[in-house]
């Protein structure tokens, strides 16, 4: 029953995500020649997530994307049956999102789906792309290990992700289109087709490398002291001990 509540969470808060900032591009027509679309779209994105960050990371912690789920996971934060059922249930917000998008847009909306803006690119194309994404996911994912690993923070996580994640659209919009997220660009780019689905492992493999780059270099740099949030494994173990004091 408790993993059923984290998951319905996940899809709703990916369902939310993808649908507003990803349709937000689709209606933005985001295009060279239409700079403030970018801004639009990246302002979406965030406002989308921190919204969902307060309103689900009581429940399933908002992950929202494979990419935070993977850090999560090796930082024992999740066990592996959740980062499986997290991933899934990620990837079906995301498609109940592109499906509505299909409804409102039609087919040639193009969902937002993450493309390499090869014009912009002197040099590098796909791998510079690549390095693009596991960069921005590494920064992205680091603030949100760091924000969440506190209880003081719990107050401000919403708004410090949600603004982290405007942060690195602003960059990377012009350049991939901005994923640090494969759940976000998967089922887009299958419903997109095309140059999209071509590129798509790009959108996939470097926000999984960047995520597990964030957890280890976080897992070095972190303080050890008591404000530190307790792990849930902890926090199960106390309840059995208080369960057993109380029989006794």
């Amino acid at each position: 029953m408790e993993r059923g509540r984290k998951y319905v969470a996940e899809i709703i808060g990916t369902f939310v995500l993808v649908l507003f900032g990803c349709g937000t591009a689709c209606a933005v027509s985001i295009d060279s020649a239409n700079g403030s679309g970018y801004l639009i779209t990246a302002f979406a994105f965030g406002l989308s997530l921190m919204a969902m960050v307060y309103a689900f990371g009581n429940v399933s912690g908002c992950h929202v994307n494979p990419a935070v789920s993977i850090a999560m996971w090796i930082r024992g934060e999740i066990d592996a049956m959740d980062f499986i059922g997290y991933v899934i249930a990620q990837l079906i917000g995301s498609l109940g999102a592109c499906v509505v998008m299909l409804c409102v847009f039609g087919k040639d909306c193009g969902f937002g789906a993450n493309q390499v803006q090869t014009e912009t690119w002197t040099r590098g194309g796909v791998g510079a792309a690549l390095i693009v994404e596991i960069i921005l996911t590494f920064v992205f994912v680091l603030v949100v290990i760091a924000v969440t690993s506190r209880v003081s923070n719990g107050a401000i996580a919403g708004l410090a992700i949600g603004l982290t994640l405007t942060l690195v659209h602003i960059l990377g919009i012009a350049l991939t289109g901005t994923s640090v997220n494969p759940a976000r660009s998967l089922l887009p780019a299958i419903f997109a087709r095309g140059p999209a689905l071509h590129q798509v492992w790009v959108f996939i493999v470097g926000p999984l490398i960047g995520g597990i780059i964030a957890a280890l270099v976080y897992s070095v740099l972190e303080t050890k002291d008591d404000e530190k949030k307790p792990r849930k494994e902890a926090s199960h173990e106390r309840e059995v001990e208080i369960d057993i004091e109380a029989e006794a």
